[in-house]
Parts: structure tokens; C-alpha cells; sequence
């Protein structure tokens, strides 16, 4: 018994300092954002000026309402097409489906720097002018190998006898997938979406190779900013993002819970 509470005690040590080394550089981001010494060195006294400051810095909103808009286009249509893909791929036979599937996995693999080189390479032959629409591109590229393999991962446990009775019950091909395919794997759909979302938000080696003049995305912004410094006002725009996300995440989990409560009773 003394054993047993020895080895939860270490556990919950264990577990506590590998979260204090996981959170602890968000928290300081967060306590810096209230520091009214612009240098991000010494806590000088607490101030809420930066916030007030982010509002009129254009530069950093407009970049961000381009990582915003790059980030949910390049989501909607990564879903769409990797879902269809998935979908395709896992219900049909056809040749040079091995080659293919094995194909998938290289912008998975590959080296950031290597795709967006190539993709670069690929724009100068096509002679597309750089710019928000060739990072939208890139961004799908890299994005729609993730969709399939993570709606692939739920189509795998997908019971194909029940597209089979929808099917022999008078509903079309269609009707099908959407009443009855899309819902079973829409858990799949769901968390590709939010990894692609994720991917597209924060990447900069592709999104650097692939962006043209005045096309600036936050991620961009931000790595030219360590030269010279970077601006408490992107510990303010840190801060307010993760807000955002704890609150998303929290909104769902109660979603979540809720439905839970309501099954069981």
C-alpha cells in the first residue's frame, strides 16, 4: 500500500514538471504582455498599455487577418477535398492505388524547406505572381495529406454494411454519404480540420518561400521582428489568441460532457 502511494506521489511529481516545462514559457509570454518596459528582460511594473497599442499597430493586424483568412480557406478546402479523398480511396480499387498511397505520405515527410522550394519552382514555371493566393496553394498542398490520413484512420473502422442498408433501403450514393457515411467519420473530418487549421496558422518555412510583397502572414511578421526585437504588443496578441483557444476548448468540453450526461440518462 505505502509502495502504491509512493509511485502515484512520483507520478503526479513527474506529470507536474513535465506541464510546468510545457506551459511555463506561455506563462511568462502572458505576464510579459502586462510589463511596461518595452525591452522583454525585466518585469518593470504591470501595465495594460500594449493592448490599447495593439489596436493601432496595422502592420501586425493586417498580418494577422491574413494568417486568419490563408488559415480558413486552406481548412475548407483541404476538408473538402481530402474527405472526398479519403472517401474515394478507401471505397474503390483502381490502378496505381499502392503508388498513390504511398505518395501521400512525401509532404507529410518531406522537409519544409524542400517542399517550399519546390513549390516556389513550381510557381516561377507556371509564372504565378507570389503573393496571398500562392501561399493559399502551398498551404493546401502540405494540408490535404493530413485530411486523408486522418479520415482514412476513422473509414477503417467504418462498419460498410451500413452504407449497404442505406443503400438497399432506397437512399442514393449520396444521400448515403451524407446521412449516414459523413456522420460516422465526421469525428475524423473534425480533427483533420483543426490540425490543418493549426498547421496553417503558425508555418513559416513554406509560407516564406511562397509569399510575394505585402502579402505578410503573423507567423512572417514575427521572425522578421527578431532582429530587432520583438514587440510587447505581440505578447498582448499572444495572450489574447490563447484566451480565445482556452475558451473554444472549454466551450467543448461542455458540449461534450453535456451530450455525455444526456446519453447516459
Amino acid at each position: 500500500m505505502v509502495i502504491n502511494k509512493e509511485r502515484n506521489y512520483f507520478s503526479n511529481f513527474y506529470l507536474f514538471l513535465v506541464y510546468l516545462f510545457m506551459f511555463l514559457p506561455i506563462f511568462v509570454v502572458i505576464v510579459y504582455s502586462f510589463n511596461s518596459s518595452k525591452m522583454n528582460i525585466v518585469f518593470a511594473s504591470f501595465t495594460t498599455k500594449w493592448y490599447f497599442s495593439l489596436l493601432q499597430n496595422q502592420g501586425l493586424i493586417e498580418a494577422l487577418k491574413n494568417t486568419l483568412l490563408i488559415a480558413l480557406c486552406s481548412t475548407l478546402f483541404s476538408g473538402f477535398i481530402g474527405t472526398i479523398g479519403a472517401f474515394g480511396m478507401h471505397k474503390y480499387e483502381f490502378p496505381g492505388k499502392q503508388l498513390l498511397d504511398a505518395l501521400l505520405y512525401i509532404p507529410v515527410v518531406i522537409p519544409e524547406i524542400v517542399l517550399g522550394i519546390s513549390l516556389l519552382m513550381m510557381f516561377s514555371l507556371l509564372e504565378l505572381k507570389l503573393g496571398l493566393f500562392t501561399i493559399l496553394l502551398a498551404h493546401i498542398t502540405f494540408s490535404v495529406p493530413f485530411v486523408i490520413i486522418t479520415v482514412r484512420a476513422r473509414l477503417a473502422s467504418f462498419d460498410k454494411y451500413l452504407e449497404e442498408a442505406s443503400l438497399d433501403l432506397g437512399a442514393g450514393r449520396f444521400q448515403t454519404f451524407i446521412h449516414v457515411v459523413f456522420p460516422l467519420i465526421r469525428p475524423g473530418v473534425f480533427s483533420g480540420l483543426m490540425l490543418v487549421f493549426t498547421l496553417s496558422l503558425d508555418d513559416v518555412i513554406v509560407t516564406f518561400f511562397t509569399a510575394g510583397p505585402g502579402s505578410n502572414t503573423l507567423p512572417l511578421k514575427i521572425f522578421s521582428m527578431i532582429k530587432v526585437g520583438v514587440s510587447p504588443e505581440v505578447n498582448a496578441l499572444f495572450t489574447i489568441i490563447m484566451l480565445f483557444t482556452i475558451l473554444c476548448l472549454g466551450g467543448a468540453t461542455i458540449l461534450q460532457l453535456q451530450k455525455l450526461k444526456a446519453l447516459k440518462n
